[in-house]
């Protein structure tokens, strides 16, 4: 289907065709010269000591877990109003996602309170995602974990260039996981990247990112090794050079988008925020300031169909979506114990996930905005 207002959007100009073709008149097509640009250009960003890239924000993921030495048995802290590549992660370690309940309809993201509840005798680390780009209540969370001894990463897909007391989500806890998919603030296709400022953490990343191997093919192509030693168990999650080549360009274009996507949000939030029964949350207008504003979400009245405001929206040629069903509700992750998320699953029926994205255009801003409260006062 050709939407008349997409979900989002990538704009192609010729400083990303003519990085692309650079990347691939070169040659070396494998993790090189500009994998390794981009991570020092995210490093120094975002203020971390280390950077790492890889294939995609969920093998960034797995390989924080493993980092920090979850296995089979660990329980790890993860909201479950979440994409479920977190819980996939914790599963692929041989850990057990313990889910926990978000602040409310205001605030997406976890709640201290009630993630330190989730915690058990056999947690061994806690996933916060900064929802939307809105970051999470890091210091209190941050003392839970140390009450505890346990390891944080930050989920930070949604997040690139949103900050928390001034510094860049994802330099807050143990690991910072990004992504670069095709939807994302700083898109390349696929991709991820790590952060740490722990050289031991950061030493083991590397490891694990390239089958356990100690030397790059880059370094033995450019003659700095004869060999190599294996000294783990490690995987193929590399980032290539034709995705970092782009990943550069879109690095410099984050404050950028940024600020662009925070235009958008405000238009939705002054027309839509308390009409028709809808809200839109984090309405604090200091947690706007520092948001990447990955998503614009509203939430729909109680009881509302929401499948009918979809379907309404849908026929004007207005693509949305659901941020997230919860990971806890889902066949495989159903469990007879879990504790009660109240606040999540009341929320969770309401979310409609609306169009965002740097470039959409001021009458597609409008078209979206119509739609939503002609479909609302329909349904």
């Amino acid at each position: 289907m050709k939407w008349k207002v997409p979900l989002a959007d990538v704009a192609v100009d010729d400083e990303l065709l003519a990085a692309a073709r650079d990347a691939v008149a070169s040659g070396w097509w494998s993790m090189g010269p500009r994998v390794q640009a981009f991570e020092e250009a995210f490093a120094d960003s975002c203020g971390a000591a280390h950077a790492l890239a890889v294939s995609s924000g969920s093998a960034a993921l797995h390989l924080a877990l493993l980092a920090v030495g979850c296995g089979d048995g660990d329980e790890v802290v993860v909201p479950s109003l979440n994409f479920v590549a977190a819980a996939n992660a914790i599963h692929h370690v041989g850990g057990i996602p313990a889910f926990c309940d978000i602040v409310g309809p205001d605030e997406l993201t976890a709640d201290p309170d009630d993630l330190e509840a989730a915690i058990s005798v056999d947690a061994k680390a806690i996933i916060v995602m900064h929802y939307g780009g809105f970051a999470c209540r890091m210091d209190r969370i941050r003392e839970v974990a140390d009450r505890y001894g346990l390891a944080i990463i930050e989920d930070a897909a949604h997040a690139p260039g949103a900050r928390y007391r001034g510094r860049w989500c994802g330099t807050l806890g143990d690991i910072g996981c990004f992504s670069f998919f095709a939807n994302k603030n700083l898109p390349v296709g696929e991709g991820g990247m790590l952060v740490t400022d722990d050289d031991d953490l950061a030493e083991r990343l590397r490891l694990l990112r390239s089958h356990g191997m100690t030397v790059l093919t880059w370094d033995r192509q450019r003659g700095h090794a004869p060999g190599y030693d294996v000294v783990t168990a490690g995987f193929n999650y590399r980032l290539d050079e034709l995705r970092a080549a782009l990943g550069l360009v879109q690095l410099g274009r984050i404050p950028a988008e940024n600020d662009r996507r925070r235009r958008v949000a405000h238009r939705y939030r002054q027309a839509l925020d308390g009409r028709a029964g809808l809200t839109m949350p984090f309405g604090d207008p200091a947690a706007q300031q520092a948001s990447a504003h990955h998503l614009a979400v509203v939430l729909l009245p109680p009881g509302l169909d929401r499948d009918r405001v979809r379907a309404d929206l849908q026929r004007d040629g207005i693509q949305t979506s659901v941020h997230y069903p919860p990971i806890h509700l889902f066949s495989y992750y159903e469990r007879s114990d879990q504790r009660p998320l109240p606040r999540t699953e009341e929320v969770a029926a309401r979310l409609l996930t609306l169009p965002l994205y740097g470039g959409i255009e001021e009458d597609k801003i409008d078209a979206v905005i119509e739609g939503v409260l002609a479909a609302v006062n329909r349904a």
